[in-house]
């Protein structure tokens, strides 16, 4: 998904290689890092956080590497074609839909909006997502990276932090000409709902990016990260929901496993969160979110959920993984 160029260093947030680790490092005043110094206990104390501010110039290691990461995706032209994806569906859908439904239904508008929400956001978190950490190591880069006096937690952060705010900007923005046309079309009613839309898309787009960075960790090759982070978005979209109200409705599970089944699924959490600000849809949805004893803040916190824990996952892994 990056371009060629990280493997030639651009995944370093520091600009260099690693080679310098055994070296004494240019110090930020012009003298030399500690990490070849002997002799007092000050030095060795203060040696780790010299090199580190001598590679990472903000001091901050999670914040270079995302920062590195979101140029690399921004200057491969991953941000221009997300908005463009964005931008052009939600466009056709609110200018088509606006059509069919007539003046003052702006609300059917933005459930339209929601349910290609559901396919699309996916769909794109997994195509910024699924290599990257197996996308580096098959370059080679991601050896030259874990030199760097950074952990291994920090690079997996900062590398899904990067990618989070390509992909949450790209979202956004995209999402910015539907809403003005939708607002020309159909008067400014629905523009409340429709910036929530836009707001749970992110974080369901932060939801599957953190499920396809966990597959990237475990994954031996970009093959197989692609694949199956492909059928973790055929599950997320499909067939989760066939399977867990098959279950509900044939074994008689009750409200309660309802609520598990949307809990169990971050893009159900998504759905659930927009369609409860739109009004054609809000009341059904209520009565629903109160029989299965959910409320709003419960399943935003469940989506929310789906962001860290994967991540976490994913940072844990990547200590164990052979580079």
């Amino acid at each position: 998904m990056t371009d060629e160029r990280d493997s030639r260093g651009d995944d370093q947030p520091g600009g260099a290689d690693g080679a310098g680790a055994s070296t004494g490092d240019p110090s930020p005043d012009g003298g030399v890092a500690a990490s070849g110094a002997t002799g007092t206990g000050d030095a060795a104390a203060t040696a780790e956080p010299v090199r580190r501010s001598a590679r990472f110039p903000s001091g901050d290691p999670l914040a270079a590497v995302a920062t590195r990461e979101y140029r690399i995706l921004v200057r491969s032209r991953w941000a221009v074609g997300l908005v463009a994806l964005f931008g052009l569906f939600t466009v056709a859908v609110v200018r088509f839909g606006g059509s069919a439904v007539g003046p003052g239904r702006a609300d059917a508008v933005v459930a339209t909006v929601v349910e290609l929400g559901v396919y699309l956001v996916p769909l794109a978190a997994v195509a910024v997502g699924y290599d990257t950490v197996v996308g580096a190591d098959e370059r080679g880069s991601l050896e030259l990276v874990l030199a760097l006096p950074l952990s291994r937690a920090e690079l997996l952060v900062g590398r899904f932090a990067g990618r989070a705010a390509v992909l949450g900007g790209a979202t956004l923005v995209g999402f910015l000409p539907g809403g003005l046309v939708l607002t020309l079309t159909l008067g400014p009613g629905g523009l409340g709902a429709y910036a929530a839309v836009a707001l749970a898309a992110v974080a369901l787009g932060w939801a599957v990016l953190a499920i396809a960075t966990l597959v990237s960790t475990v994954a031996v090759e970009k093959t197989h990260a692609l694949g199956l982070s492909l059928a973790g978005w055929l599950w997320v979209v499909l067939l989760h929901d066939l399977v867990a109200f098959a279950a509900i409705a044939g074994l008689d599970l009750g409200s309660r496993a309802v609520a598990v089944a949307v809990l169990l699924n971050p893009v159900d959490c998504f759905r659930v969160l927009a369609l409860s600000q739109v009004d054609v849809v809000a009341g059904g949805f209520g009565s629903v979110l109160a029989a299965a004893g959910l409320s709003v803040p419960v399943v935003a916190a469940a989506l929310a959920g789906w962001v860290v824990v994967p991540t976490a996952v994913a940072a844990r892994l990547l200590g164990r993984r052979r580079v």
